[in-house]
């Protein structure tokens, strides 16, 4: 049975980073379960807050980044055709680029497997026993920690049996651009669709645009729904071509404090798996980031039976963030505070969004 200090579970931002620093301990393995570079439906934007947390490795190099190189949040009521840019602004992404860029930043001894997919795993004091499997064979490793950060559907949140969490439906069409679209990161709420409907967006991303929803949990028949909004998005918007093609995928909904989880004995969890997500913005990049570094950092500055603890302080003001974000968010997502944003004045809305 092959050991290493540290295991990581999910190749993304959490998990990459959170292998970056736990190698300063000792051995590391990171696997996922998809073929990496792993395909991630995301629209791809860094904040500033994303930006200001790559500042010590450098400069993005230029064949992540796509035109228009910056995009703008902007609110859009489509029924009462209300538009309000605002500040927050974001640099706009290759992420499958990204996400490469972001594995070569691991040290050579960081050792990478995938598809490598989590089956089960127990613990005790003395550590932890993964069992994985890879398309040819199953194999059992153990290891003094453990860091979860496999995303919306965490195989390692739900192997500690900590809580399901609910779950957004999100469908992104990339569809060709007839013309250019202004740099704007339109976040469109319409009120046709559906209670079940919760936002659209619009990105351009060079010569394509990113056209996608977001659907609440146990949403039926999202793909008919993605089809009306963008139906009624075309009609206006004739620089929105054919579809190239549509993904689905799933993200974290986040309801209560409760959700968010950093771990359960020598197991921690970073990302999204811990619930580590905007629950008013949806955006988790940043996020991701900060936690997979702060499980790294704690595994690599305490000893294994107290990583968690320090895990857990670690996080104390990103868990209060959220608390924080999730009083908002039922007069968000609410009529009357989706009517009440468009009385807002622009500039207000400008520094709103920029804390959610």
């Amino acid at each position: 049975m092959r050991r290493y200090d540290t295991v990581v579970v999910g190749a993304g931002p959490a998990g990459v980073w959170a292998a970056k620093e736990a190698s300063a301990r000792g051995s590391v393995l990171l696997v996922d379960a998809s073929p990496v570079p792993r395909d991630k439906s995301c629209g791809g934007m860094l904040n500033e807050y994303a930006q200001s947390f790559l500042t010590p490795v450098g400069s993005l190099p230029d064949s992540l980044v796509l035109h228009p190189r910056h995009v703008n949040f902007r609110y859009v009521d489509w029924d009462r055709g209300i538009r309000k840019p605002t500040g927050l602004r974001f640099i706009n992404v290759d992420r499958r680029a990204f996400d490469v860029w972001l594995l070569d930043l691991l040290d050579d001894w960081v050792e990478v497997i995938a598809p490598c997919a989590l089956e089960t795993l127990t613990q005790d004091a003395n550590g932890v026993v993964a069992t994985l499997r890879t398309p040819d064979a199953t194999h059992e490793v153990t290891c003094a920690n453990l860091v979860g950060a496999d995303g919306a559907r965490s195989a390692v949140r739900r192997t500690l049996g900590v809580g399901a969490t609910a779950t957004y439906v999100t469908l992104q069409d990339f569809v060709k651009l007839r013309g250019p679209l202004e740099p704007f990161f339109d976040c469109i709420y319409m009120r046709g669709i559906g209670d079940s409907y919760a936002y659209s967006y619009v990105v351009p991303k060079g010569g394509r645009a990113i056209v996608g929803s977001v659907f609440y949990p146990r949403t039926k028949r999202p793909h008919l729904k993605q089809d009306m909004a963008l139906g009624i998005l075309r009609e206006t918007i004739p620089q929105l071509g054919e579809t190239i093609s549509r993904e689905a995928s799933v993200a974290l909904s986040v309801r209560s404090p409760h959700d968010v989880v950093p771990g359960v004995g020598r197991v921690l969890l970073a990302g999204e798996a811990g619930g580590f997500m905007s629950p008013t913005s949806g955006e988790g990049i940043s996020y991701a980031m900060n936690t997979g570094r702060l499980a790294g950092l704690a595994i690599a500055g305490h000893d294994p039976a107290d990583a968690l603890e320090g895990y857990a302080n670690a996080t104390h003001d990103v868990r209060r963030n959220i608390a924080r974000k999730l009083r908002w968010l039922p007069f968000m997502e609410s009529p009357t505070g989706k009517y009440l944003a468009g009385f807002v004045p622009t500039s207000l809305v400008s520094r709103v969004t920029k804390g959610l």
